[in-house]
């Protein structure tokens, strides 16, 4: 069952090449959306707070304030309608996955850069 997986993934799953980037960077991500017969690009700029997965399968959540509203989205790498991905902040943090980056507020909420 493993091979067949893989085999689906190689043959019509198209990689992508994307910066390197890990939980703690601020990262900028544009994608297309569809509004009927039109098509725009949009981005979502924030704080990466983890990446999960391998391989063909990975995928990176993203949070950021909206006014003093918490937004994240979750984006798998392969995602056809991304079209590219920038680095703005590389971070300093100590663990793969931030999520007690949620629960600060204000001058807490800030990461090191490296």
């Amino acid at each position: 069952m493993e091979s067949l997986i893989n085999f689906v993934q190689q043959e019509y799953i198209i990689k992508k090449d994307f910066p390197i980037f890990s939980s703690g960077d601020t990262i900028t991500v544009y994608y297309e959306i569809r509004e009927g017969e039109k098509v725009r690009t949009q981005f979502f700029k924030g704080v990466v707070i983890q990446v999960r997965g391998e391989g063909l399968s990975k995928s990176f959540t993203i949070r950021k304030m909206s006014g003093t509203v918490g937004v994240e989205r979750i984006f798998p790498f392969n995602l056809p309608t991304i079209q590219k991905i920038e680095v703005n902040k590389k971070g300093k943090v100590r663990r793969s996955k931030i999520f007690y980056f949620r629960e600060l507020r204000g001058k807490k909420a800030r990461i090191k850069e490296k």
